[in-house]
């Protein structure tokens, strides 16, 4: 299945609160630009509060940057409690930030910093968040993966979380964003079996030119970016499309992956299901109980049994 959307089809947002994550350039940018236009009111939630505030100035509408680094637990919790000081109320959350990295580094908490960023953080960021939701304005959460996990084999020894074994910064992020879908997915079972109004949807731009292209060092990494984005690259205005409608159309779907095929002509939002190893359900339950001991927050229980899960998808 497949739909045509534009922006021009969002519905409109006012009333309604989002926080993006790394919204200070690329995606999210483009995202929060998009969502106030239409009567959002934004929260921007960046890293480097002096560039989200500079990026926020050349934007219209009602945008408020706030201060919070995935890496670090510490930052994640701050960014949480002064939401719930702040008496504030959200609608919905986009977990859009990630990086990339070429060497390997090791956060405040002893994690490796790619999956630390890209999935713990998030991770710790939505059950920390999950309760100010609310109810009754088509509360959403939205992962942002990558289809790369459908052709690049990577290991899942999610336990290995200072990647002592191995580190290689192409695996490290395909594993990163596969346990964004495993996540995101999870999530979404999760909330079901709760009751929950909140839904949980799965994103991905394709192969988006972004400010994350600017960390490819090598020969060989340059030639792949260059190559790639000659071939599959759409501007990051047209790849942040998926993840709006993700966000916030009466269409979109829960538990198939909202976003585009490799061809660059097709712009169009497909609704793909998930394969192997992004549909393990055995899997997707490890990595959260490996995601609540690594970060501290616990929630939402424990899954159901495995063959009940089969049973109610």
């Amino acid at each position: 299945m497949a739909l045509s959307w534009s922006y021009d089809d969002m519905p409109g947002q006012t009333g309604r609160t989002v926080v993006i994550t790394g919204a200070g350039s690329g995606l999210g940018l483009v995202l929060a630009d998009r969502l106030a236009r239409r009567g959002a009111s934004v929260i921007m939630a960046v890293r480097d509060v002096a560039k989200g505030e500079r990026a926020r100035s050349g934007l219209t509408g009602d945008l408020e940057v706030r201060q919070v680094d995935l890496a670090d637990l510490d930052s994640v919790r701050r960014f949480a409690d002064g939401m719930r000081a702040d008496r504030r109320r959200i609608d919905v959350l986009v977990n859009n930030a990630g990086i990339g990295g070429q060497t390997r580094e090791l956060t405040p908490q002893g994690h490796e910093s790619v999956f630390a960023t890209n999935h713990l953080g998030a991770f710790a960021l939505t059950g920390l968040l999950l309760d100010l939701f609310r109810p009754d304005h088509d509360p959403r959460v939205v992962a942002v993966g990558s289809n790369l996990y459908r052709r690049v084999k990577v290991a899942t020894d999610f336990e290995d979380l200072r990647a002592d074994r191995h580190f290689s910064p192409g695996a490290a992020y395909v594993k990163s964003k596969l346990a964004n879908i495993l996540f995101g997915a999870e999530l979404d079972r999760r909330l079901r079996r709760a009751g929950s109004p909140v839904r949980s949807f799965l994103s991905h731009p394709g192969m988006a030119s972004t400010p994350m292209h600017d960390s490819a060092r090598t020969f060989a990494q340059r030639a792949m970016v260059t190559i790639g984005g000659a071939l599959f690259s759409r501007p990051v205005e047209q790849a942040a499309l998926p993840l709006a409608f993700a966000a916030t159309d009466p269409a979109a779907r829960t538990g198939v992956f909202l976003g585009f095929a490799a061809r660059k002509k097709d712009i169009r939002v497909h609704f793909d299901a998930l394969v192997p190893p992004a549909d393990d359900l055995a899997l997707a339950a490890r990595l959260w109980r490996i995601s609540e001991e690594a970060t501290g927050v616990r929630y939402l229980g424990e899954p159901l049994p495995l063959q009940d899960r089969r049973e109610r998808l």
